[in-house]
């Protein structure tokens, strides 16, 4: 398992109306990304990394939430916003540059319980130390 030491979130839970069509979506989204080899799943519920997607119980409400992932560039962002719709997502702003900073490219899709997703690429960044940071026991 790959676990990265020192941030600020430990994990993300997930609650889905419809753990099918939600599997669908991540999927696709998650391949496009060039993430999927790392996905860890089950029945009824789907992990990668600090992330975790289940559905919800009888009369349980979804999660809504915005969630970002980091994107390798600015085609992996294209790709991400083109295979999420495909794939059952709702268009929240087509890939394009933003103003929030110089260099800041992203997209955003809901998935299908309305969770605002993200992918972007920063280009401010010009290089990572380390990819991830593996700890053992």
């Amino acid at each position: 398992m790959l676990y990265h030491q020192g941030r600020l979130i430990d994990h993300i839970h997930l609650r889905v109306t419809d753990f099918g069509r939600a599997c669908d979506f991540y999927l696709a989204i998650f391949q496009a990304l060039g993430i999927d080899d790392r996905m860890q799943g089950g029945r009824d519920w789907l992990e990668l990394d600090e992330l975790f997607i289940d559905g919800c119980a009888p009369g349980q409400a979804p999660s809504l939430v915005h969630l970002c992932f980091q994107a390798a560039d600015r085609d992996a962002v294209q790709r991400f916003h083109t295979t999420g719709l495909a794939a059952g997502g709702r268009d929240n702003g087509a890939p394009g540059l933003r103003n929030y900073h110089p260099g800041y490219y992203a997209a955003y899709l809901l998935d299908p319980d309305g969770n605002n997703i993200e992918a972007k690429v920063d280009e401010r960044v010009r290089q990572r130390s380390a990819p991830a940071i593996r700890l053992t026991d």
